[in-house]
């Protein structure tokens, strides 16, 4: 019987993973692993076509049977890291003596520092031209004198480019028609900034050439295996991309791994707001989902605000292999130095013969760090250390199936020598261990969920990487907080990038936005996703109105296929009840069903004035938590009447200013989030969505509030 396959494939820092997923089912079919190939002649590119055939040829996979793959890749941050940039040439152009003093200002960009400390740049050569002066002559000047200065890449950028980019466009094709690379600064974005418009185009086209080389060389090979499907890029925010949408914006790339490992803690993440983990043994990554999204913000490069959109992670150095620092009186740090900087094995992962006569030694990991870092020597020579994962085996709080597990019993002798040492029991070293990983990590914690406004009681923990456990259970427990960690949890950035969705992205800035702007905008998002692989029936789009800066974002996301089946059967009414009662952590008893429709269950514990509420789907996935919140069955032809009831019903007054609910529509399948300061705004939004239903079509109505 055939099958269809997705084939996803991450490159890590050490280790390139492939993982095979049955389409139909999402199941995995077959992992496989080879070494990160940095050093060769085609960099990472080799070590994804490897692990690519690896998988195929140790899984029986017919190459004609892959539908999709995909890749995340560090090329695009481990260029710029590394100062693997090309030399760029900025061509400012402007109309006229002060929009044409304003462009010159603005696009004279000298360099862009990538790393202060190692001295990393990009080089950039500038030069303007006025526009209501253009002539063949003029651009063709500009161009040999970018080239005698050794440019690779020009990038045209007209002031106010995003309200027409004829002229870009024109000097771009005499660019190319020379030789060089091109890349325009409309072209990446259409925001206001014309410097860090600039800015943005400038870093894209620094990165342009190596990327090229990669992403052909990675084509050719995919290719040669037999598989005849796009070849898909993972980007920065999330969603993947077809190869040659990556050809033109490389940028947008930047920070694909990270967003690797999200995107899989979604397929197992059940809930739809959450914090998750990425642990890894020096690092962890932590970053929110909200509404069912990664949260995403513009990334900076060397300090520089870009136009880049990236999912908004915090890095902390904090892991599982993070090693302590003590002294007489006890713990007093964890990190950011980890084993692996010290070449030291962790002793949870020793033999419990291997750890006698064990003896607390405190030295430099590297020069100039502090010398109270704490490594146990042993009897037969050897020397290891004490880290998160040892403390959390030790206390219990790792599982036989988590991938983190060891050797409790050579642990706690380790750690036994550090309390002799400081006269304390193994039991509160430990602890003392835990507790400063988690001083660091709790406040990032909290500033990511008021930043992201999420309530206490919607939040869950999903960790991810290797060392998840070693951290995710004593926070969760710590904060009272559901937490999970997914089976596959080591692999689940590959997961992630075979399970990805195609995304795209356009900005403008509308002051007033009217409902043919919004349109408009709906429609070129679709447009760019149909680009970048989607197929045109499967693209939804996510609009949001920004009321301070005017901006309006379509956020449209898409599949390579239309899918005709799930991985998961339908949950029964029980099914959901019990979901949501654990979710609220309540008993059964206390909560009750407040509206359903063909497509959702809505279960809340409290009456119609206000309640906290959580919407399932018919697969058991919890679409939206809110603490407080009122929810109303009507029709799209009185769905507005209820809107606006509840635009003031559900405010909240503060001193100076009014908080206006935030609203989800439930319409068929789909669950829709809408938030905005004036109701005509919230109003064009929601009758994009709901004028193509029938009048009498059910719309659930939800509008909820921040509890303060």
């Amino acid at each position: 019987m055939s099958r269809t396959v997705r084939m996803g494939i991450d490159v890590g820092g050490t280790h390139t993973k492939a993982v095979a997923i049955d389409n139909e089912t999402h199941e995995i079919i077959g992992k496989s692993s080879v070494k990160t190939t940095h050093d060769d002649k085609a960099g990472v590119a080799t070590g994804v076509v490897e692990s690519f055939k690896k998988c195929l040829k140790e899984n029986n996979i017919d190459p004609k049977d892959v539908v999709f793959v995909a890749h995340s890749t560090t090329q695009a941050t481990n260029a710029l890291i590394e100062g693997d940039v090309a030399n760029v040439g900025i061509i400012g152009m402007g109309r006229g003596f002060g929009e044409g003093l304003f462009a010159r200002v603005q696009t004279s960009l000298r360099h862009i520092n990538i790393d202060k400390s190692s001295g990393k740049k990009i080089n950039i050569v500038s030069t303007y031209l006025n526009v209501n002066k253009l002539t063949d002559e003029a651009i063709q000047n500009a161009i040999d004198y970018l080239k005698s200065k050794n440019v690779e890449v020009v990038v045209p950028s007209l002031a106010f480019g995003v309200d027409g980019d004829y002229f870009e466009e024109l000097v771009a094709q005499r660019a190319a028609e020379n030789g060089l690379k091109v890349t325009t600064a409309s072209g990446i974005t259409k925001l206001y900034g014309l410097t860090r418009r600039t800015r943005t185009a400038a870093i894209n086209g620094a990165i342009l050439p190596k990327m090229l080389n990669t992403a052909n060389s990675t084509e050719e090979a995919v290719r040669n295996a037999g598989v005849k499907v796009p070849l898909m890029i993972m980007r920065g925010d999330g969603g993947v991309m077809e190869i040659n949408e990556m050809k033109k914006r490389p940028v947008l790339t930047m920070l694909s791994g990270p967003a690797a490992s999200v995107m899989g803690s979604l397929m197992y993440l059940r809930a739809s707001n959450g914090v998750y983990f990425e642990v890894g043994g020096t690092t962890t990554n932590i970053g929110v989902i909200k509404n069912g999204r990664p949260a995403i913000d513009y990334s900076e490069v060397g300090g520089y605000k870009t136009y880049i959109s990236s999912l908004d992670v915090k890095v902390l150095g904090v892991a599982g292999g993070s090693m302590v620092r003590a002294n007489k009186q006890g713990v007093i740090d964890v990190g950011p130095r980890s084993a692996h900087i010290a070449g030291l094995e962790y002793s949870v992962y020793s033999k419990t013969e291997d750890i006698k006569g064990a003896k607390v030694e405190f030295f430099s990991p590297k020069k100039g760090d502090p010398a109270d870092y704490v490594r146990i020597a042993l009897d037969n020579g050897k020397k290891v250390t004490i880290t998160n994962s040892c403390a959390a085996n030790v206390l219990g709080l790792v599982k036989k199936e988590h991938f983190s597990y060891g050797n409790k019993d050579a642990a706690y002798l380790a750690i036994k020598a550090l309390a002799d040492y400081c006269g304390k029991s193994v039991e509160d070293i430990c602890t003392e261990i835990m507790e400063r990983s988690y001083a660091k990590i709790e406040p990032v914690i909290n500033g990511l969920a008021n930043k992201y406004r999420l309530e206490k009681d919607q939040i869950s923990l999903v960790g991810v990487g290797g060392g998840a456990s070693s951290l995710i259970v004593y926070f969760a427990e710590k904060m009272g907080l559901n937490y999970s960690i997914p089976e596959n949890a080591e692999v689940i950035s590959s997961i992630g990038v075979a399970l990805a969705m195609v995304r795209d992205v356009v900005e403008r800035v509308i002051p007033s936005p009217t409902k043919e702007d919004i349109r408009q905008i709906k429609m070129e998002a679709i447009n760019k996703a149909i680009e970048s692989g989607a197929t045109a029936e499967s693209v939804d789009v996510h609009i949001e109105i920004d009321a301070q800066t005017s901006k309006v974002t379509a956020i449209a996301t898409g599949s390579t296929e239309v899918k005709t089946s799930s991985m998961l059967t339908e949950c029964t009414e029980e099914e959901a009840l019990e979901i949501a009662a654990k979710d609220l952590k309540t008993a059964k008893e206390n909560v009750h069903l407040v509206s359903k429709t063909d497509f959702f269950y809505v279960f809340g514990n409290g009456d119609d004035k206000g309640q906290a509420i959580r919407i399932i789907d018919k697969k058991g996935f919890i679409r939206v938590q809110r603490g407080n919140a009122i929810v109303e069955k009507t029709t799209a032809r009185d769905y507005l009447e209820v809107v606006r009831r509840l635009w003031n019903d559900m405010a909240v007054y503060k001193t100076e200013l009014i908080q206006r609910p935030e609203y989800y529509l439930c319409i068929g399948a789909k669950v829709m989030d809408f938030q905005a300061i004036e109701l005509s705004q919230l109003e064009v939004l929601m009758e994009i969505e709901v004028s193509t239903l029938s009048v009498d079509a059910d719309v659930l109505v939800v509008a909820a509030n921040n509890k303060y």
